[in-house]
């Protein structure tokens, strides 16, 4: 999953892309309000982190941009205000979620996690069931028949995408956009590295569902036993 961190201090904003990376997160870095509307309407985010203080528009301004955009990405506000009003206040310009500094990060993550059980406003929930795959989001998990599937952090965010999408074709862009970040090159066989990779493992561990290849068009995850997924 791709997220926007928008934050205009270094140390902090190093600190949470860090920490949001080693745990699967594709992450893409601005620090003024500006970039952050620029960056929010070229790329597909599934999530956007927002510092209200922070320069040329602040979060208040960006959040209200993007609404008024109809841009409906999933919005948590960071902020080291503690007053009602001010979180009032961005809840009001559409933000989800609202989290004050200082912050552990534990939380910080256990809200990302929330946010993105729901984006565009469609409840996905924390664990995910197609067949004899189990993909837990919360640990980050992959389960076979049971058994724990061994993946890599960038396996486990590809294959948490192709859960999440279950039954639906997805395009390389499209993987690109969602599991890699900005600084991705789409001409590389990196995708194709990664699919294989996982495919295998899933071989391994599962029957149904499979990974498959659809020529020309992309990567569906499909279950022989049912046409949707079961989430709980």
């Amino acid at each position: 999953m791709r997220i926007l961190l928008v934050e205009d201090d270094d140390r902090i904003s190093r600190f949470i892309s860090k920490g949001l990376k080693e745990n699967a997160y594709a992450v893409d870095r601005v620090s003024d309000g500006d970039s952050a509307i620029h960056s929010a309407e070229v790329n597909d985010y599934d999530l956007v982190i927002l510092d209200v203080m922070i320069p040329v528009r602040d979060g208040f301004e960006v959040c209200e941009h993007l609404r008024s955009s109809e841009i409906d990405v999933p919005v948590l506000m960071l902020t080291a205000r503690d007053a009602v009003e001010d979180r009032i206040a961005g809840l009001d310009k559409g933000a989800d979620d609202y989290l004050t500094k200082p912050f552990e990060f534990g939380e910080l993550l256990a809200r990302v996690r929330a946010l993105l059980r729901r984006p565009r406003g469609e409840m996905i929930a924390s664990t995910i069931r197609i067949a004899d795959l189990e993909v837990d989001t919360r640990s980050q998990t992959a389960y076979g028949k049971g058994e724990a599937i061994d993946l890599t952090t960038k396996e486990y965010a590809l294959l948490e995408y192709f859960a999440r999408n279950a039954g639906r074709v997805i395009g390389r862009e499209e993987i690109s956009e969602h599991v890699w970040n900005e600084n991705f090159d789409p001409f590389s066989n990196l995708i194709e590295v990664y699919v294989n990779r996982l495919r295998r493992k899933l071989l391994d561990g599962i029957d149904d569902p499979s990974l498959q290849t659809r020529r020309g068009a992309g990567y569906i995850l499909v279950s022989e036993e049912s046409d949707g997924r079961e989430a709980v």
